[in-house]
C-alpha cells in the first residue's frame, strides 16, 4: 500500500475512491481517518489491502464500502493472474471471504460481492482473462450507478428540507461515505444548490468523531453553513424547536423498515419523536435487505473498546476500565417518518412501499406462534 498527497480538489462534492488501471489495476483511497489534517490518498493493489482499508475506516459509509469491495474483488484475482476459469474462480471465492467478513452490518458490501460473484458466474466458459475483465466491469458499474442513485436521492429529498430553517444529522453521509454524491447530507448539497437557506447541525458522533471530523469537513468544502454539537447536546436542541428535519443515513435497512446506523441514531429518533421533529433516513436501494424480516435479525458489529478508552491514542479511562462499543444501532420503523431514495420518497406502510421499490413482493406479516398449556 503506498501513500500520496491528494490533488487539490474541483469542488465538493467529489468521489472519494477512484480506480486506475496503470500497472495491472489499483484502487485509490482518500484515506478518512487522517481528515481533516491531512488528504492523503492510500493505493490498494490486493484483496488484503482493501480489507484492511474497510476494517480500519480508511474508507467508510455502507455505499462507499460496497464499491471499495466490488474492487477489492477484482484486485483479488489480478494479483493472482489464473491461468484457468477454476483458478479464477478459486482466487475470487477467497477474496471475496476475506472482504466480506471486513465489517458485518452494512448491506452494501454483501450486496456488491454477491453482484461480482454473478458477474463471474455469468462468465463461464470464458478465459481467466476475460472473466476478469468481466468482473472489473461489474465493479465500475457499482461505482457509476451509486453515483446516479446518489443525485437521484438528493434531488428527491430537497422538498424535505426546511427553507429557512434548521437539519439536524449525525455521523458522515455526505460524497465521502458513498460514491461521490453523499446521502443524507447529499440531501443538503442539492438542497443548498437549488437556493434553499438553512443551517446543518452536525453531531460530533462518537467514539471516532465522524461527524466533527468528516462531516464539518465536507460542509465546510460545498460552503453548507454548519454548527457542531456534542452527540449529548441533540436533546437540548431538538427542544428548542430550532430543528425542522432530522435526516440520517443507513447501513442495513430490513423489510420492514427497521434501519441500521451509526450509534446513536436510535436515540435521535426517539427524541425526534418526542418532539414532533420529522426523522427521515436517505439511502439508496442498494442498503436495503429484503432478506432481513426486521431490525433484530441485522448483525451489528462491535468495534475495539479502545476507541472509547482512548482518545488519539491517549488513555483517557482508568486502568482497568472496560467498554462497550457497538458501532451501530437498530431504528425500529415506527420512527421513521420516511425515505428517501433514488426512486423517491417511502412512507408508511413501509414492507409495501419498500418491497414496491425494490420491485418485490411484501413479505407476509409475521405471527405469533401460540404457547401451548
Amino acid at each position: 500500500m503506498t501513500k500520496s498527497t491528494a490533488p487539490k480538489d474541483a469542488g465538493w462534492p467529489a468521489p472519494p475512491l477512484r480506480w486506475s488501471s496503470d500497472a495491472g489495476g489499483r484502487l485509490e483511497i482518500l484515506d478518512q481517518t487522517l481528515l481533516p489534517a491531512h488528504e492523503t490518498w492510500i493505493s490498494c493493489r490486493s484483496a488484503r489491502e482493501v480489507y484492511d482499508a474497510i476494517r480500519r475506516l480508511a474508507v467508510r459509509g455502507a455505499p462507499a464500502i460496497g464499491i471499495a469491495a466490488a474492487f477489492g474483488a477484482c484486485l483479488g484475482v489480478i494479483e493472482r493472474r489464473p491461468a484457468t476459469f477454476d483458478a479464477f474462480l478459486q482466487a475470487l471465492k477467497e477474496a471475496t471471504a476475506l472482504i466480506a467478513s471486513a465489517r458485518p452490518t452494512a448491506k452494501n458490501l454483501s450486496w456488491a460481492l454477491e453482484r461480482i460473484w454473478e458477474a463471474a458466474l455469468a462468465a463461464r466458459g470464458s478465459a481467466a482473462r476475460d472473466a476478469e475483465a468481466a468482473i472489473l466491469a461489474e465493479a465500475k458499474a457499482i461505482h457509476k450507478e451509486d453515483l446516479a442513485a446518489g443525485r437521484a436521492l438528493s434531488k428527491a429529498g430537497v422538498g424535505l428540507v426546511p427553507n429557512g430553517g434548521n437539519v439536524l444529522t449525525i455521523c458522515n453521509t455526505g460524497a465521502l461515505a458513498t460514491g461521490g454524491e453523499g446521502t443524507a447530507l447529499g440531501v443538503c448539497f442539492a438542497a443548498k444548490a437549488a437556493g434553499k437557506r438553512f443551517r446543518v447541525f452536525a453531531c460530533e458522533t462518537r467514539p471516532l468523531l465522524q461527524g466533527s471530523r468528516l462531516t464539518m469537513w465536507e460542509c465546510a468544502k460545498a460552503g453548507l453553513d454548519a454548527i457542531l454539537l456534542a452527540d449529548s447536546a441533540a436533546g437540548s436542541l431538538l427542544r428548542t424547536g430550532r430543528i425542522g428535519l432530522v435526516i440520517t443515513g443507513a447501513d442495513r435497512i430490513a423489510a420492514n423498515g427497521d434501519a441500521a446506523n451509526k450509534v446513536g441514531t436510535y436515540s435521535l429518533s426517539v427524541l425526534a419523536k418526542t418532539h414532533d421533529v420529522p426523522f427521515w433516513i436517505a439511502a439508496p436501494l442498494s442498503t436495503f435487505d429484503p432478506s432481513t424480516r426486521e431490525g433484530r435479525g441485522i448483525p451489528i458489529e462491535e468495534r475495539n473498546p479502545r476507541e472509547v478508552l482512548e482518545f488519539h491514542g491517549v488513555r483517557t479511562a482508568p486502568a482497568g476500565a472496560s467498554a462497550w462499543n457497538p458501532a451501530f444501532d437498530v431504528t425500529p420503523a415506527e420512527n421513521i417518518s420516511g425515505f428517501v431514495t433514488e426512486k423517491g420518497l417511502l412512507q408508511p406502510p413501509f414492507p409495501a412501499s419498500i418491497a414496491k421499490a425494490l420491485g418485490r413482493a411484501p413479505s407476509p406479516p409475521k405471527t405469533k406462534s401460540r404457547r401451548r398449556t
